[in-house]
């Protein structure tokens, strides 16, 4: 039985995992985000970016990313060498709370950036924003919620 106080914990360990890899990609991107300024190839349009990435361009340094993420987030039951559909939601669900927050603190923790500059209009690489978040926030959020429902149910 999973005691009541499991999700809030995972959910902070998600939290803090989110917060350092902010600063580590603060240190690789700098200013520019999506990397903007880095060394690495871009796929500008296609329309699979439309539908996965909410029209961002697709570049090497997130085709590695974030297969890394998704393969560190199930890491622990293949350590375990256990694996359920209700495990699968939660580490689905917490990838996408991950990189919700993790996004999000970018913005905020980075010293070019800011809570001020965390808009539609200079955030160009978030096309599509509803009450003041990008809509990926609001998307993943929702799925992320309904994983969580169905792994503790």
């Amino acid at each position: 039985m999973i005691s009541v106080v499991h999700l809030p914990v995972l959910l902070l360990g998600v939290a803090g995992m989110a917060a350092v890899f902010a600063k580590v990609e603060i240190h690789i991107e700098g200013k520019d985000g999506w990397a903007g300024s880095l060394p690495t190839w871009r796929i500008e349009k296609h329309w699979l970016l439309d539908v996965f990435f909410g029209g961002r361009p697709l570049t090497g340094y997130h085709a590695w990313a974030l297969p890394f993420s998704l393969l560190i987030f199930h890491f622990p039951l293949l350590f375990a060498w256990d694996w359920s559909w209700r495990l699968e939601a939660r580490c689905l669900a917490c990838l996408m709370v991950f990189w919700i927050i993790e996004d999000l603190l970018w913005f905020i923790l980075n010293p070019a950036w800011g809570w001020r500059r965390f808009t539609p209009t200079e955030v160009r690489w978030h096309k599509h924003w509803l009450f003041g978040l990008p809509t990926d926030y609001w998307t993943f959020a929702i799925i992320a919620a309904g994983l969580l429902w169905f792994a503790y149910r």
